[in-house]
């Protein structure tokens, strides 16, 4: 299945993303079959190729949340935007460590002390 996704380019701390046309299952820098556009995030300055996007998208590319959003945004396709939720890592509880107690000291019953009657 192909997919229309981002894919990061430019320096580190200066990040631009290239919009692309690849399979599903190949990486996000990976090869790809078209160069559909690109987008600056912080000049928020998107340039897309509208009529090969539409295009794909009729013969059936699936659209990643992010693009969908941008595409919606920048008027190239209609609809509602889609909500993209981060997935919060989940730390696994450790344990808990039983509450320190004083220790138990065994100790040993004495014998019940036998009465002595004095006569």
């Amino acid at each position: 299945m192909l997919t229309i996704r981002f894919s990061r380019v430019g320096r580190k701390n200066k990040a631009q993303f290239r919009i692309v046309l690849q399979q599903h299952t190949a990486a996000p820098t990976g090869g790809h079959v078209a160069l559909l556009g690109s987008y600056d995030p912080h000049q928020k300055i998107a340039i897309l190729k509208a009529d090969k996007i539409k295009e794909w998208i009729a013969n059936g590319a699936q659209v990643s949340d992010s693009v969908y959003n941008l595409l919606i945004k920048e008027g190239v396709i209609e609809g509602k935007k889609r909500a993209i939720k981060m997935v919060k890592a989940v730390v696994p509880e450790a344990p808990a460590a039983p509450e320190e107690k004083a220790p138990e000291v065994k100790t040993q019953e004495a014998a019940p002390a036998e009465e002595v009657k004095a006569e």
